[in-house]
């Protein structure tokens, strides 16, 4: 049970911190850490992913394509797949908050698949209380969002995917600050991706490269009272992945896979007129209104790096690294995970472990998944 008075609740400014500043400030940039509503959206749902250091985006495709690249979905092996995910969230803290995933895909044939996919994230048992400390009456703050989304290949080796979603925030519904009510807050956004997939065989050993480019989140402010004049962004995200495939024979295979991610969100600045610009402005100034210049712009991306394992199509070990520079959140932390399949059956685990002799709310993050898998009919 967490006690938390009324003014400071609802994240208090209408806005939650996509990132825990618990470091020490980098050389030359003080922290400024990007603001968005809603940040559970960028939560690696599940766990294959979340043992490649959350690498997805141009890695091989599977259930959980939706979140990270829908348009890989048409490159799939497999013709039918659903899978649920549990991940319990900051679990150092508290016992409480977790995020659950289900996903679905279904290839249509050769050149057509779709998607859909449900998340919900509980954050948790609160008591409200005045600044008094009279208790008002407890609360679970509650996210929730869907996607249904269709992928299609344009050419042999090159495809495309759009996704389109809903998020529900309640945070502190029916509560009000300062006479204000509270309201759950809403939104509508798009996913747009793209993939190129290159299998070709050199020196005996099959071998494939992937490129992938995903914009996700991208959709209107949201807000959580009638009144507000200052809304909140998304999480709207640019992401570009590339990934290499080596198959050796018929037992073993090993994919290594990189990522760079940026927010396509205003960087704050002192003034707080960030706040004051539309979605699709805020997006494409994004790359260039950072308080410090192009070296601040630059630690605006994040990068995250994954390897895997694969024994027999069915023994799968994987292993990864995810950086975030110390000015913009200071997420730093290695990944491992393990996955075994069974016919149609796959259990898939993985663990954050931290890289930081200091105490981080992320350490020992664990992740599971199962998975059900059908092949393509021949």
């Amino acid at each position: 049970m967490k006690k938390i008075f009324l003014l400071l609740s609802i994240f208090i400014s209408i806005q939650a911190k996509s990132q825990i500043n618990l470091f020490p400030y980098p050389v030359g940039l003080p922290i400024n850490t990007i603001n968005t509503a809603v940040p559970f959206l960028r939560i690696t749902p599940d766990a294959c992913t979340g043992g490649m250091g959350d690498a997805g985006i141009s890695n091989e495709p599977d259930i959980h394509s939706i979140y990270w690249n829908t348009s890989k979905l048409v490159f799939s092996k497999n013709n039918f797949g659903i899978s649920a995910s549990y991940t319990p969230w900051l679990k150092e803290i508290v016992n409480d908050i977790f995020l659950s995933d289900v996903s679905v895909f279904q290839k249509i044939d050769s050149v057509n698949a779709i998607t859909a996919s449900a998340r919900y994230f509980s954050l948790g048992n609160i008591t409200f209380t005045n600044i008094t400390g009279q208790v008002l009456g407890n609360f679970n703050p509650r996210e929730f969002t869907t996607h249904i989304g269709y992928s299609r290949k344009l050419a042999t080796n090159f495809s495309t995917g759009i996704n389109l979603g809903y998020v529900y925030s309640n945070l502190a519904a029916r509560q009000s600050v300062s006479g204000i009510p509270i309201k759950a807050g809403t939104a509508a956004m798009v996913d747009l991706s793209f993939t190129y997939s290159n299998p070709f065989k050199q020196n005996s050993i099959f071998k494939k490269y992937n490129f992938g480019l995903a914009i996700s989140n991208f959709g209107n402010k949201i807000s959580y009272t009638q009144q507000s004049l200052n809304k909140d962004f998304l999480p709207a995200n640019l992401g570009i992945g590339s990934s290499f495939q080596f198959q050796f024979n018929e037992i073993t295979k090993i994919s290594i896979s990189l990522d760079a991610n940026k927010l396509l969100v205003p960087t704050p600045d002192s003034a707080g007129n960030f706040r004051n610009k539309s979605v699709l402005i805020g997006a494409l100034q994004s790359f260039s209104d950072a308080p410090g210049g192009f070296a601040e712009e630059l630690t605006e991306i994040n990068y995250a790096a994954g390897v895997e394992y694969n024994l027999f199509e069915r023994f799968f070990f994987r292993g990864g690294y995810f950086y975030e520079y110390p000015n913009k959140g200071n997420r730093q932390y290695v990944t491992v995970g393990a996955g075994f399949r069974f016919r149609f059956l796959q259990l898939d685990i993985s663990d954050l472990l931290p890289t930081s002799n200091q105490k981080n709310p992320l350490d020992n993050t664990l992740r599971i998944s199962l998975s059900m898998l059908f092949p393509n009919r021949k």
